[in-house]
């Protein structure tokens, strides 16, 4: 197909994270059933497709991403044929599935490694990446050693919790097996994948040591694993032999790869993926213990992370992915906006116009168009995510920080901030089961649900239908060229979209404070209106805007002939 009108560029992705969106039979988790009946919410808000995170056959120690089987559901979510019947209610809808694919490593209750650790001789051993003795001095990134022994089977390597084994794709039975898992869901008609950490499925065959970093009790594996030298070689194998026999759209999840590494990945004539989640944006306020951090993101930072990957991946006939948040980080408006009233409405939506009228697709994590915010638990059982309860015990045990100030950074970058219950209504438990929910909800829920926000026409809610509305309707957003005005300025996000006949001006206060901001002389108008603002912004285009604490505005510039 023509890849200048693929239908995902002018799309809008919204996340579910399923055992937390809506529980409908009780039990205290999310399930297929509870997103069918939720379809029409989705189908309010005007997205086009939505991101499942894994719904497959799992041991959940690490909520799904550990799989034991990838051509069955999770029995806690439903059956296979409450998938199929999502599928088609949604198609019904117009709204496109992709699921999460997850191949960097299985779970270690998969077929495959209970047949593999049985010894060297078996058929499924080199499915997996052994080793006699540990090779170098990576870390989990749950924690501890990233090697672990089996003692009738050597050293098996995993990234990630030990009950997640990484696969061996130097092995082309592996390839092929995934090739098979991609053809049993395509046909199945799902619309494209999230790739998790796919980045990562090619190691450095030296296994060098990894660099030392935020203080942590290993070195880093990114050094010999992020970009590894047969990666673009699996994905354009997996693109020839599966992908490009069909209609879809894939995003790669792509850890430490700057934009100029993601080109090869995202560029039109290579044939690997249509784009990738990059984290450059996702660090700027890291410190030296890494994600667990009180500091803010610099909005001179941000501006120039952003900048350089609109400016990437244009110039290489690339795509972007746009998002603020997702099951990994903080809710959006805790951590880029202001959570405090009476600025996290107002906050919210800035950060929707700013990202929605960048090139790419934008991706909506469930509960940010209510303006979720952070769950700030008062207490480590509260937590349920295994990176929390291992940052708990790192900081707390090995690095001397106190109980509280640990649990004050947990509050503000925990994963479990996103993965709090979706918030329906003021009722026991926001409405999201008449159970007991399987992690608590928040605080805050009586005020912030959907309820409350169907019934404002001027909530967050209805402000992201209309961004979502623009996309469809303006060719511009998804074909302008992106241009940062004043990028020194440390308040202020102003940029410009521009076509051939028209130029969108695009600008945004990061303060709670008001600004008169003055346009810089180059941009001209001849006509000018303005399409969507979150304060009472002028209806024409005016050099000097008086923007409002965490106002935003965009407008449509008629160039002058």
């Amino acid at each position: 197909m023509n890849n200048q009108t693929a239908w995902w560029k002018k799309s809008v992705v919204y996340q579910i994270y399923p055992k937390s969106f809506y529980d409908s039979d009780g039990d205290g988790f999310g399930d297929l059933n509870g997103i069918r009946e939720k379809l029409s919410y989705l189908e309010k808000l005007g997205v086009d497709v939505i991101w499942l995170n894994p719904i497959y056959e799992s041991p959940q120690v690490d909520n799904g991403y550990d799989i034991s089987n990838y051509k069955k559901i999770e029995p806690q979510l439903g059956t296979m044929e409450d998938f199929d019947m999502l599928l088609k209610e949604a198609h019904e809808k117009g709204i496109r599935i992709i699921l999460d694919l997850v191949v960097n490593h299985t779970s270690d209750k998969h077929p495959w490694f209970t047949e593999a650790k049985k010894g060297k001789e078996n058929l499924y051993h080199d499915y997996y990446i052994w080793k006699d003795t540990i090779p170098n001095n990576w870390g989990s990134s749950f924690g501890g050693p990233a090697w672990e022994y089996v003692e009738t089977a050597q050293y098996y390597l995993h990234l990630f919790a030990k009950e997640q084994p990484d696969l061996n794709w130097e092995n082309p039975k592996v390839r092929k097996e995934v090739q098979e898992i991609l053809r049993f869901w395509l046909e199945k008609g799902i619309d494209g994948f999230r790739m998790d950490v796919i980045t990562l499925i090619s190691k450095d065959p030296a296994y060098p040591d990894g660099p030392v970093i935020q203080n942590k009790a290993y070195g880093s594996y990114y050094a010999g694993c992020a970009s590894g030298p047969h990666v673009h070689e699996y994905l354009q194998e997996m693109n020839r032999e599966v992908l490009s026999k069909y209609d879809i759209m894939t995003v790669g999840e792509a850890p430490h790869t700057s934009a100029d590494e993601a080109a090869p990945y995202t560029a039109s004539d290579r044939h690997e993926l249509n784009m990738v989640f990059h984290f450059d944006h996702m660090h700027l306020d890291y410190d030296e213990n890494g994600k667990y951090a009180k500091n803010r993101v610099k909005l001179t930072d941000l501006k120039e992370v952003m900048t350089k990957w609109q400016d990437t991946m244009h110039e290489c006939d690339g795509w972007n992915s746009l998002y603020w948040s997702n099951h990994d980080q903080a809710r959006a408006v805790s951590r880029f906006g202001n959570e405090s009233e009476p600025y996290r409405v107002k906050s919210a939506k800035m950060l929707g116009t700013i990202l929605h009228m960048m090139q790419g697709t934008p991706y909506i994590y469930e509960g940010e168009e209510l303006g979720m915010t952070n769950a700030h638990f008062e207490s480590i059982d509260e937590y349920k995510d295994v990176e929390a309860l291992d940052i708990f015990r790192d900081f707390t045990e090995r690095k001397g920080f106190s109980e509280k100030d640990t649990l004050e950074l947990l509050g503000l970058k925990s994963r479990d901030n996103a993965r709090t219950p979706m918030q329906w209504d003021n009722t026991v438990n926001a409405g999201f089961t008449e159970g007991t929910p399987w992690i608590g909800v928040n605080k805050n829920c009586k005020e912030i649900n959907v309820e409350q926000c169907l019934a404002d026409q001027d909530s967050i809610f209805y402000y992201y239908q209309k961004l979502i509305q623009l996309r469809h309707e303006m060719p511009i957003i998804t074909d302008g060229v992106y241009e940062l005005l004043d990028k020194e300025n440390e308040s202020v996000y102003a940029y410009l979209r521009k076509g051939e006949k028209e130029t969108l001006l695009v600008v945004g206060n990061f303060t709670d404070k008001t600004i008169n901001y003055h346009i810089e002389e180059k941009v001209q108008a001849k006509k000018s209106r303005l399409l969507i603002s979150n304060y009472n912004a002028a209806e024409t285009f005016e050099r000097d805007l008086s923007l409002e604490p965490y106002g935003a505005c965009v407008y449509l510039l008629e160039a002058e002939k």
